[in-house]
């Protein structure tokens, strides 16, 4: 017998506990890659837009931005993870723990932590922990993620049901590890674009990050084919025509860089996302939509043996044609606001 020779992919009852899956195919990163990333989203922030910048402050020069990194190595674990996914449900303990640059490659492995099937016996949930390494086996990212998945047959019989317990938050003695000992004295605000530093964010303050960007139907495709990510649910319209939706949905990480390039108006010394704490994709996104930001300081917090930079736990929240000058949340009934898209809490490094 002939064997299958095409990949159409994992459904639920393929995945067991504990099962490590290496990923095709090793991504080499290039300046070219930076420059895309620009043109579709238009981040700012000066360390990653400047070698000369970068390398005044303390790094070898400019970093790749952490949202690519991330965007990169999810990319890897679709075809096997995801490919026959109806969602991607959230993120948990994510933590970039080496600076990526131009010319390095990225490769990525994932270990199955979990797995629930629905009670319609026609999906269930899986949960893996994915981590990207460098050419030089250097771990440069690790993160927690669920998916639903499809059954490929219903009445397939599955193991029993393993939840994983993931932490709420990163440590602070976890953060700031991609980030090398900066130069504080050298690091330029007015190059940078705004006048404030970590000392002067407060817990509980929240910023209207005003900007809005419009989702354009060409450049989400584009942005998600530059991480390799081949999830049907974003390009094929013959598939997802007889979806719940009946259109191509965005790729969640799409509005991930978004909203965090929006944030520079307001944030534009928050240089680095350090770690990720957990994240939902609170509704789905199609083409021709608008999206705002803003954010709210959760926490700030010294990171040990660190007194050139802090952290500042913030969360982020995306929404669709509503700009955000009233912090749009929950609506009257108590359910997250429809035009809600994105709720992320996470950790960024600032100079001190």
């Amino acid at each position: 017998m002939t064997a299958q020779k095409s990949n159409i992919g994992n459904f639920f009852e393929d995945f067991s506990l504990g099962q490590i899956i290496r990923h095709a195919t090793p991504r080499s990163v290039t300046v070219g890659d930076v420059s895309f990333y620009t043109a579709l989203y238009l981040p700012r922030f000066a360390v990653q837009s400047s070698s000369a910048f970068a390398k005044a402050i303390g790094y070898k020069e400019a970093p790749i931005d952490d949202a690519l990194v991330f965007h990169l190595v999810l990319g890897k674990t679709v075809p096997d993870i995801s490919l026959n996914a109806l969602a991607n449900l959230g993120y948990a303990d994510l933590k970039f723990l080496a600076p990526v640059y131009a010319g390095d490659t990225l490769t990525a492995t994932s270990e199955v932590i979990g797995l629930k099937e629905n009670s319609n016996k026609e999906t269930g949930v899986v949960y893996v922990r994915s981590t990207g390494r460098n050419q030089h086996g250097d771990v440069v990212l690790d993160y927690a993620r669920w998916v639903m998945v499809k059954k490929r047959d219903k009445s397939a019989s599955v193991g029993a049901e393993v939840v994983p317990s993931l932490p709420k938050s990163v440590e602070p003695k976890d953060l700031g590890k991609a980030v090398p000992k900066i130069d504080v004295a050298a690091y330029d605000r007015a190059l940078a674009g705004s006048p404030f530093l970590w000392d002067d964010y407060e817990k509980g303050e929240k910023i209207d990050h005003i900007d809005g960007m419009t989702v354009e139907e060409a450049e989400h495709q584009l942005a998600t084919r530059l991480y390799q990510n081949n999830s049907k649910v974003h390009f094929n319209q013959f598939y997802e025509s007889q979806g719940r939706f009946g259109k191509r949905i965005i790729y969640g990480g799409h509005v991930i860089s978004m909203a965090r390039a929006i944030s520079f108006n307001g944030l534009a010394n928050a240089f680095h996302i350090s770690a990720i704490n957990g994240g939902k994709h609170v509704n789905p996104l199609f083409s021709g939509g608008t999206i705002f930001a803003w954010s709210e300081v959760l926490d700030k917090a010294e990171i040990p043996g660190r007194d050139d930079i802090g952290a500042l736990r913030l969360r982020l929240v995306a929404a669709r044609d509503r700009p955000c000058a009233d912090f749009p949340l929950t609506g009257p009934d108590g359910k997250p606001d429809p035009s809600v898209l994105l709720d992320l809490d996470y950790w960024a490094v600032m100079p001190r």
